[in-house]
């Protein structure tokens, strides 16, 4: 995976992020912000929902809050949670979220958490082997087969 480095503008959208969680944060129900940056300029944000039983993701609800409004793209995204010194931190989206931000922002760089290091990676990248339907794929399906080259 390559990954970019941050510019100013991902600075701005982590702390917009950061606003909403410390105004939010509830242990339970509300645990992540998310912010992203629409290509008209307009930032979009969504909270994690939780109950005992269901979550939402951030990330899912700031796409929503894109699509409602009828945002063309996503250029930049990220979510945040509370880390163990109590202030906000970049948290990776979980898989499904993944999967949504493929499928409507592909080219979107998106803010993860490297071994400790903010980075950015286009959202296509976090999910190199997508689920699909045989139907979806431009190949033939084929039998799983033993190989003999030792995978190679």
């Amino acid at each position: 995976m390559r990954f970019a480095d941050l510019d100013s503008g991902d600075i701005a959208l982590f702390t917009r992020a950061d606003e909403v969680l410390t105004k939010a944060h509830h242990p339970q129900r509300h645990q992540v912000a998310a912010a992203m940056l629409g290509a008209s300029g307009r930032v979009y944000v969504g909270l994690h929902l939780g109950s005992r039983r269901v979550n939402i993701c951030a990330e899912s609800s700031a796409l929503a809050a894109a699509q409602i409004a009828g945002e063309e793209s996503i250029t930049t995204a990220l979510a945040v949670c509370l880390g163990t010194a109590g202030t906000a931190q970049v948290t990776n989206p979980c898989g499904v979220c993944r999967e949504l931000l493929a499928t409507y922002c592909p080219d979107a760089m998106v803010l993860l958490d490297v071994e400790g290091t903010v980075r950015k990676a286009a959202a296509r990248d976090l999910l190199p082997l997508p689920w699909l339907r045989p139907e979806e794929t431009d190949w033939a399906a084929a039998l799983p087969a033993l190989r003999n080259d030792g995978g190679r």
